[in-house]
């Protein structure tokens, strides 16, 4: 122990600390140094980052917390990023479904205005994959979500179309699988918007003669259905259609091999026929929420081609997402009206009565200045549009027009919007010529207007291209020729060089080869001939003047009607030929000229004459001195090349000659 005491082990002498402690006491924590702070587009990052890795762990089952995703969410302020349009997408879809579920006949009024402040255009597939969702899971609501499409059809057709071809599709899915909740819902669905007119009634009648082509105990089901839901609107706009459907019905019920049930289905749908359809009325009173002029029905058939934008349901990175926004708000100013947010704190402040009354007072103001603007002529043009293009005959159509209720002083729109339509179509229909002979021989009003209509039209023919002037042309040709319009309106038509156009004269042979169409050459010649209505035709036959006479002879041979110029070509041959008069002396455009002209015999007579050039007059008078010597014919022909040489008249069209020997 000793000897390695005495060796010695080294020993580690103690060394102060780094930080100035000692072997008793430990150092103080060091501080950190903290981190630069971040910027704000750091901040965006890391913050997407974090939304999308929670969005992917969601979507795989994990629970993410919503007051996280909320945190993250009011981070993320950059609209132009894709996160961002994810979240406002995610926040559309939610609103939009839930205002759609929680409508009903008490709160749509309220309901619908929170609708249009969302952005509709962005999410109409949203908004059609809702409402469907949500009446395929409450039949007995139809005719809610059918009023608020409908309501939503006036400022935004897009949407109600989509909606109607989405339906559309849905059914012919459901019927080729042979999906009986489907095409139920689907039909029931349809019915109403039909109800609403949102869609045309025809495809009602192209679904019943599906559904009874081959009719089948479910098939069969679902029409009468359909048929109860839609048969009172269909009694009443289309009731041939109505007809057919319920033969059909009739000879299913004695012929077809079916169950009773479903011929006891029948039995009670001819019932509630008998009834006119009491306990189903097309549309409820409570539900009646669209003016009948800004209804807009839209023509989509059963069979035609489709697109249903199934993109429209899923999230879509916009790049230009604030203008689109910024678009949609300017829409919606116009839709709820200018500075109206319809939101809770407006709707729930108890005002006075003394503002109540000015409120009504601006509103009647404004409703008076809306009142001043062409819109109502325009929804009245829409209204006559849309009731001729929806009806299947001509009778259907007068009838419809005739409820029409026109303002004072629009009536001429009527008879004018007729024959608009009858331009727009690729060949003349009888239909719309049938309807104009209708109303023609309703009573005079309407036979003047169209008169009214045939002078303007024919003075402005000239503005419109080939083929609505033909149709035109064809339409009062047809209303001619059943004597519905007078031939006195015949009396605007001036035929000659000077008041008729290229267009003008196509419009009157078109119109003369139709009438021959209704009457017959005959028949047309004696009318023409008529001695009461000869003096009205005076410009479409004239006696005036020869070169007119002449014009109009040529005009009526060249289109294969010569027969009605014979009493012109006789009056033309009968008519005494005027001599050709000296031209008389216009002293205002006319120019007096001395001249003196040297010549070899000299001679002393007068000399003038009268030069008519293409621009104007001049009177020439020679005076030359001479012996009592006759004047020779040469004399004069050297005479006359010298005054036209001096005059500078390059082309003379007539000379007048007069001379005297002294």
């Amino acid at each position: 122990m000793m000897a390695s005491a005495e060796v010695g082990i080294p020993r580690r002498e103690g060394r102060p600390h780094r930080d100035g402690g000692d072997s008793y006491r430990p150092s103080p924590p060091r501080a950190r140094t903290p981190p630069p702070p971040k910027t704000e587009e750091e901040k965006q990052r890391i913050a997407k980052a974090e939304y999308d890795k929670l969005i992917n762990m969601r979507s795989g089952g994990t629970y993410i917390p919503p007051a996280r995703l909320r945190a993250l969410q009011s981070q993320i302020t950059d609209k132009t990023s894709k996160e961002y349009q994810r979240m406002a997408w995610e926040a559309l879809k939610k609103s939009i479904n839930g205002l759609i579920n929680k409508v009903n006949t008490a709160n749509i009024k309220y309901i619908v205005p929170e609708l249009f402040g969302e952005n509709l255009i962005r999410g109409r597939g949203l908004f059609c994959r809702s409402i469907m969702k949500a009446q395929a899971a409450s039949l007995p609501f139809t005719p809610i979500y059918a009023a608020m499409a409908a309501i939503v059809n006036t400022k935004l057709p897009q949407v109600g179309e989509l909606l109607i071809k989405r339906l559309i599709m849905q059914f012919r899915k459901g019927f080729r699988r042979n999906d009986k909740a489907v095409c139920l819902s689907s039909t029931t669905f349809i019915a109403h918007l039909i109800n609403q007119q949102v869609q045309h009634e025809m495809l009602a009648g192209q679904i019943l003669l599906l559904l009874l082509n081959k009719p089948s105990d479910d098939s069969v089901e679902i029409a009468v259905g359909f048929c109860r839901e839609v048969g009172q609107y269909l009694e009443e706009m289309q009731p041939s259609i109505s007809m057919v459907v319920f033969d059909q019905f009739r000879n299913i019920l004695h012929e077809a091999d079916i169950q009773p049930r479903t011929q006891y289905m029948i039995e009670v749908l001819f019932q509630v026929r008998k009834d006119k359809f009491k306990d189903n009325p097309a549309i409820k009173e409570e539900l009646d929420l669209v003016e009948e002029e800004d209804q807009i029905t839209h023509r989509v058939d059963l069979d035609g081609e489709l697109e249903v934008q199934d993109t429209l349901n899923i999230f879509k990175f916009d790049p230009d997402y604030e203008e689109n926004e910024e678009a949609y708000k300017k829409l919606k100013a116009e839709i709820l009206g200018e500075g109206s947010d319809y939101d809770d704190e407006e709707e729930g402040d108890d005002e006075s009565d003394e503002s109540s009354e000015d409120e009504e007072d601006q509103e009647q103001k404004a409703m008076e200045i809306k009142d001043q603007s062409n819109a109502d002529l325009v929804n009245l043009r829409r209204t006559i549009y849309l009731t001729i293009m929806s009806s299947a005959d001509p009778e259907e159509a007068v009838h419809k027009l005739m409820k029409i209720n026109l303002p004072a002083g629009q009536e001429p729109e009527l008879p004018s919007m007729i024959v608009e339509c009858c331009s727009q179509e690729k060949t003349y229909t009888k239909f719309f010529g049938l309807i104009g002979e209708r109303f023609a021989k309703i009573n005079r009003l309407w036979c003047d207007l169209f008169e009214q209509a045939f002078v303007k039209y024919y003075e402005t023919i000239h503005r419109y291209e080939n083929n609505k002037l033909r149709n035109i042309a064809m339409l009062f040709g047809h209303m001619f020729g059943v004597d519905a319009l007078g031939w006195h309106a015949m009396s605007a038509i001036h035929m000659n060089e000077d008041e008729t156009t290229s267009s003008s004269r196509i419009f009157v042979k078109i119109l003369f080869q139709h009438i021959v169409e209704e009457l017959g050459m005959s028949k047309l010649k004696e009318r023409m001939n008529d001695p009461t209505l000869r003096p009205l035709l005076e410009g479409l036959f004239p006696r005036d003047n020869p070169r007119n006479i002449r014009f109009s002879i040529n005009y009526f041979t060249s289109i294969g009607m010569g027969g009605l110029t014979e009493e012109m070509r006789e009056h033309l041959q009968n008519m005494p030929k005027p001599a050709l008069p000296a031209p008389p002396a216009d002293h205002s455009d006319s120019e007096f000229i001395i001249l003196g002209v040297p010549l070899a015999e000299p001679v002393t007579f007068a000399f003038s004459f009268s030069l008519t050039s293409l621009t104007k007059k001049r009177q020439v008078i020679f005076a030359l001195p001479s012996p009592s010597k006759p004047t020779t014919p040469a004399v004069v022909q050297r005479l006359l090349f010298a005054t036209t040489q001096q005059a500078c008249c390059p082309r003379a069209v007539s000379l007048a000659v007069a001379y005297a020997a002294p």
